[in-house]
């Protein structure tokens, strides 16, 4: 009977203070920067315990393997939540007769976005604050967009199925990571090294290739609805994508020749 009122008494918090509608852009970024801090952290404690080469990194180093344990986190969450909302849920479904899907949301798509820029937010604060030993202005750039089209279509509500659609490619974001992690303990030589390389490979043109034509597609094929959006949120559906796709491109090109090096190495 009581564990049965502390389940009433969290539904209830979250029913009318996280998923209220006036509060979801505080609780929902506050919420991600949490996550953020309570990731690191977990990330540290962790590998400090079980992982022998994370005691001989530098400063920069453990920082950057913290960061990158975060990172990961986020990517799992935010992948698995979009594919929820782009694939599985009926919010943006062509069958559901509830008005355009280019103005469709929910408190939980609206929250999710939050959360995911919360997390950007920390992330660039991290990228400046140690700049440019985590990564240069490309980096830089592609958070700072990220961050925008995110947080401006979590506030409008507008433009939500495309954003989901884009984050999908962060499912590219723990290989990537699992890459540096190998690379940072000496392990470029092993197979698991070169096994992740050829799921880098193969993910990233799923999820920031050809899964970037298909946007291009439907964003053609919905013209007619993008139009009748705010212009800003119209530029960041037209301009963002295409940004994001150049700079997947040229990373494309580099793990492409990274992968033939590897490969011949191998051989």
């Amino acid at each position: 009977m009581e564990i049965k009122s502390y389940q009433d008494q969290a539904e209830l918090l979250v029913r009318d203070y996280l998923l209220a509608h006036p509060y979801i852009p505080f609780t929902s970024v506050l919420g991600g920067i949490f996550a953020c801090k309570l990731a690191f952290d977990l990330t540290q404690l962790i590998s400090s315990c079980y992982f022998r080469s994370f005691a001989a990194l530098t400063k920069i180093q453990r920082i950057e393997w913290n960061n990158r344990g975060m990172s990961t986190l986020h990517a799992i969450f935010i992948t698995i939540m979009s594919l929820y909302f782009v694939i599985f849920s009926d919010l943006f479904s062509e069958h559901r007769l509830a008005g355009l899907i280019t103005f469709r949301s929910s408190p939980l798509s609206t929250f999710v976005l939050g959360v995911s820029a919360g997390y950007f937010l920390v992330d660039l604060g991290i990228l400046f604050w140690l700049y440019p030993s985590l990564g240069g202005m490309e980096y830089v750039l592609h958070h700072l967009v990220s961050l925008v089209a995110v947080a401006y279509s979590m506030l409008s509500g507008e433009g939500q199925l495309y954003t989901y659609m884009v984050l999908i490619s962060e499912a590219t974001t723990p290989t990537i990571n699992l890459r540096w992690y190998l690379s940072t303990a000496g392990m470029k030589r092993s197979r698991v090294y070169l096994i992740n390389g050829v799921a880098i490979f193969f993910s990233w043109l799923v999820a920031r290739v050809l899964l970037f034509i298909y946007l291009f597609y439907h964003v053609y094929l919905h013209s007619y609805q993008v139009i009748q959006m705010q212009p800003f949120i119209r530029f960041m559906v037209f301009g963002v994508p295409s940004m994001l796709f150049i700079m997947n491109l040229l990373w494309f090109a580099k793990i492409v020749k990274g992968l033939k090096k590897t490969l011949a190495k191998r051989q």
